[in-house]
């Protein structure tokens, strides 16, 4: 009952929100990877963006004040990981704190000899179990080449759906587990190794910091360079293609060459 409510609430919201066709193309232009979705997945994903921002609350950090174009960037790039798996996924937090440029985290650890290191983590953006997604904010040409914050950490949010952020998000019934791990330990060891070996990979080799950055790091590819991905670790792009429900390698243009 209280997801239904919760489901016309927003629904509701977006309703009442005006976002005309000049602001949805002039957003969609800086996110090239949208250029050759599927036609029909732009009006779904638009409203999809819409209510993403009905039950989201968005917030500057250090003095940025966040805008209309900013709003819908971030609800786009958030809600295209879950544009067939629905908003509900997202549904056990609130909050979104957005950053002028990277920004640092204080640390602290202990270590095999119970003594604590404190530290500062500098970073481009952060999910927290049960709380808000921190992100980063680059304006044009100062953004990080081959990163895409937003995606990566929503994916994160939903690998922490299962209850542990350890690489395996909650699976639909028709998705075996043992297919899943089939598919991404052989690739997440060898994606260490080359990594390990000093391999300029293709892929971003923050990936082999742990299972949950691998899973993060290949959703990432998944959206931006479905081909790559595809050609690199053909199972986990089939494992993520079933588990997203898109096929974006499909309709990449020159994808066809990369595999």
């Amino acid at each position: 009952m209280f997801s239904a409510l919760r489901r016309w609430r927003r629904r509701r919201q977006a309703d009442r929100m005006t976002v005309s066709t000049a602001q949805w193309e002039q957003v969609e232009q800086s996110l090239p990877f949208l250029a050759w979705r599927p036609a029909e997945d732009r009006p779904r994903l638009r409203r999809l963006a819409l209510e993403f921002l009905a039950e989201k609350q968005v917030h500057g950090a250090r003095g940025l004040e966040v805008s209309d174009t900013m709003l819908l960037s971030i609800a786009l790039q958030a809600c295209l990981p879950v544009l067939h798996i629905g908003l509900d996924a997202y549904a056990d937090w609130v909050g979104i704190i957005v950053y002028p440029g990277d920004f640092v985290i204080p640390r602290s650890e202990v270590d095999e000899n119970g003594v604590i290191h404190e530290y500062d983590d500098e970073v481009l953006g952060e999910a927290w179990e049960g709380g808000p997604v921190l992100l980063s904010w680059f304006d044009g040409d100062d953004a990080p080449a081959g990163i895409n914050v937003v995606i990566h950490e929503f994916a994160h949010k939903l690998d922490m759906g299962n209850g542990a952020v350890d690489g395996y998000p909650q699976l639909p019934a028709d998705m075996p587990a043992a297919a899943w791990a089939a598919a991404f330990q052989p690739a997440y060891a060898d994606f260490c190794r080359r990594v390990d070996d000093g391999e300029d990979t293709a892929l971003d080799p923050y990936g082999a910091e742990h299972p949950s950055e691998f899973f993060a790091v290949m959703s990432e590819a998944f959206f931006e360079t479905p081909g790559l991905l595809k050609h690199e670790y053909p199972a986990v792009y089939a494992q993520l293609s079933r588990y997203y429900r898109q096929d974006p390698a499909a309709f990449e243009p020159g994808a066809d060459q990369a595999g």
